[in-house]
């Protein structure tokens, strides 16, 4: 997996995004299939990276910003919300998301019909998760089966090369 600091042409907005290779964002992009999350732009192009480089094995991470900056509110301007901050939370909720799809099983195109067992007692509830229509997904919420669309794309299981 490669990470990509991305931004849309529209409204400037910095977002990160996963692929499998600088090729698969290629075709992805061409597609139509890449968004700003933040404005829906599809106008993207790769923003400008700092290099991702480890912090010495001596030294401890700082997770507070130091001197004045430490003591400023953090506040939004008419420009929108402030890029590193949207990243810093984006990679978070991607945090969160895969340390719940850990526990989660994998259900690929079953999901609907799996979802529905569990909600009418057929089989044991676990946490799911999988790929279904939009028409089935309303279905699902229609019929007071609890469902919901992941915030972040993911790859299924074993797609990788």
């Amino acid at each position: 997996m490669i990470v990509f600091d991305l931004q849309c042409a529209d409204a400037g907005h910095v977002f990160e995004a996963w692929f499998g290779s600088s090729a698969d964002y290629e075709e992805q992009r061409g597609r139509g299939l890449v968004s700003c999350p933040i404005c829906g732009s599809a106008e993207i192009a790769k923003a400008v990276m700092a290099p991702a480089v480890g912090t010495k094995g001596n030294r401890k991470a700082e997770t507070k910003p130091r001197g004045a900056a430490a003591d400023k509110p953090l506040a939004l301007s008419n420009a929108g919300p402030d890029p590193a901050l949207m990243k810093a939370m984006l990679a978070a909720l991607a945090r969160q998301q895969a340390e719940a799809l850990e526990k989660s099983d994998y259900v690929g195109d079953a999901f609907a019909a799996e979802a529905r067992a569990m909600h009418d007692g057929e089989i044991d509830e676990r946490p799911i998760h999988g790929q279904t229509s939009l028409d089935e997904a309303k279905e699902l919420l229609e019929d007071g089966v609890p469902v919901a669309p992941l915030p972040l794309p993911i790859r299924p299981p074993k797609s990788d090369n």
